[in-house]
């Protein structure tokens, strides 16, 4: 895809197995002796993909991959036991021990924006630098925003569809709607609740909206039988953070370099959170670049990649310039 670094194959990849019976898939890719990067898929339940190995110069950076417990490639596909934000937290620690990395820089994404601050604020000693795209705290404005109607005011068609799932009486809480029927539901009911929900928000994905046939073949493309489930179950728990946990922590973030890339028209992570996580960043002390692009939610929106691309190098630059 045009914007995309060339397609690259995985130099080594594996299973880390950690605890509460999961086993985690890794890859590496791009330059063995280049400056290590964590990349943290968005979701939660999405997944790496090989674009993802793309975003950044495979002749700058050590590019580490992984999926998240229960997401994609990693085992037991699904499972939500055992499988809360620090678990993740610490699977990445544990995956960078394995690789002998001492730091990384993060790169992450809608909910991979939300573990990299959370990674970064309970282990700010590993950090050397982080990119982050579409900014989601986990916060309560947010859920309500995307599930609640809030971007029904511009997707109406899709909310209407998306609320017909739910019944009158249940509407009061319609993420705990969701998530019922997909734990408690007969197989295809689960199936569908899932498919539904993905359906939901692959529809606010793009600057440029897909007709609903393509809507339709791109949630079926992706796995989400495990991303609606996965979703549904962190946002019913509160991401497993107290409210307001990151910004409220911001001083615990290493002062490294951060770069914030945020689409103007985001109707899945509006621009307010990555607004109040910058000025939550720079009244610690933080140096902040905060870019904002004519993009939606996805990374491959043209102007949303090209400015993550900008960024990695940037970052890169950084890390490595000389005194």
């Amino acid at each position: 895809m045009e914007g995309f670094y060339p397609p690259i194959e995985p130099r080594d990849h594996g299973f880390l197995p950690v605890d509460g019976g999961h086993s985690i898939y890794w890859e590496e890719c791009g330059n063995p002796d280049g400056v290590p990067v964590l990349y943290i898929h968005g979701g939660p339940g999405i997944g790496c993909d090989e674009k993802d190995r793309r975003l950044l110069d495979p002749d700058k950076w050590r590019i580490i991959l992984f999926d998240q417990r229960g997401s994609h490639r990693s085992v037991p596909f699904g499972c939500v036991e055992n499988n809360t934000t620090e678990d993740l937290a610490r699977d990445m620690w544990n995956l960078r021990r394995k690789l002998g990395i001492k730091q990384a820089a993060l790169f992450g994404g809608s909910w991979g924006s939300t573990l990299a601050l959370y990674y970064a604020i309970r282990f700010p000693e590993d950090v050397l630098a982080m990119v982050l795209r579409g900014i989601f705290l986990g916060e309560k404005t947010e859920l309500n925003f995307l599930y609640n109607g809030g971007n029904g005011l511009f997707f109406p068609e899709g909310w209407e569809r998306f609320l017909q799932n739910v019944p009158p009486e249940r509407r009061n809480n319609i993420l705990g709607y969701f998530y019922e029927r997909m734990t408690t539901g007969t197989q295809e009911e689960r199936r569908q609740f899932a498919f539904e929900l993905s359906r939901f928000e692959e529809n606010l994905l793009r600057l440029e909206p897909l007709s609903e046939a393509d809507v339709d073949k791109e949630t079926k493309d992706c796995a989400y039988e495990t991303t609606g489930l996965m979703e549904a179950y962190y946002f019913v728990n509160k991401c497993f953070m107290t409210e307001g946990f990151i910004l409220n922590n911001a001083a615990r973030i290493p002062k490294v370099p951060i770069s914030i890339v945020q689409g103007r028209w985001d109707m899945v992570c509006p621009p307010d959170a990555a607004w109040r996580l910058k000025k939550a960043l720079e009244a610690t002390g933080h140096q902040v670049d905060y870019n904002i692009v004519q993009a939606g939610h996805t990374k491959t929106d043209p102007a949303m990649l090209k400015k993550l691309v900008e960024e990695g190098n940037r970052i890169h630059a950084l890390l490595t310039q000389t005194p």
